[in-house]
């Protein structure tokens, strides 16, 4: 075997190795809050329906009315599809697809 050979026979034994740290199932939730996930963890998920929130203030009120909706609901995870912020008027719409 040449050295080239060798270093490429390396090279993507490397990489499929690195590629089962990416695995896109979720982790069980730490609390009974819900888990924010992203959209490719909900391939193996069941969706409960969606939810949303109009809040006055930042980004971060309308995250947590989410959060709180959702556990509200009793869903186990949830994915942010929507945040927006209203112009001139400080008020926050965010939409949740929650999943069990």
């Amino acid at each position: 075997m040449t050295a080239l050979t060798r270093f490429i026979t390396f090279f993507l034994m490397t990489l499929l190795c690195a590629c089962s740290a990416f695995q896109s199932k979720p982790m069980p939730p730490p609390t009974q809050q819900a888990q924010l996930i992203v959209y490719a963890q909900t391939g193996t998920l069941e969706k409960m329906g969606s939810i949303s929130v109009n809040v006055r203030g930042s980004s971060d009120g309308a995250d947590r009315a989410i959060q709180q909706k959702a556990d509200a609901y009793g869903a186990r995870y949830y994915t942010i599809m929507l945040k927006q912020e209203h112009a001139l008027t400080n008020v926050w719409t965010s939409r949740a697809v929650l999943y069990r």
